[in-house]
């Protein structure tokens, strides 16, 4: 029996006070294509980094999920990797 496929995706965004808004835009109308998000940034307690990671497990072959990703990347200060297992 094959499984699906685990599509994960990463986000780095340059400036999340920046890009925040329309990156979490996007990751909200594709809601339904994401089965788990992690966020990530540095913080000392103090302040809080600029820059933000964040990692989706998206549904497996999920047509929207492409649509997200393309999205995603088309936001000026994001960057994107995929990983399929």
């Amino acid at each position: 029996m094959s499984t699906p496929n685990e599509h994960i995706i990463g986000i780095h965004v340059d400036d999340r006070y920046d890009e925040a808004q329309q990156v979490q835009e996007i990751l909200t109308r594709y809601g339904c294509s994401i089965r788990t998000r992690l966020g990530l940034h540095h913080t000392n307690g103090n302040n809080c980094s600029e820059v933000g990671i964040i990692l989706l497990q998206l549904i497996p072959d999920d047509e929207k999920a492409g649509v997200l990703v393309s999205a995603l990347k088309k936001v000026e200060g994001v960057q994107i990797k995929e990983m399929v297992f």
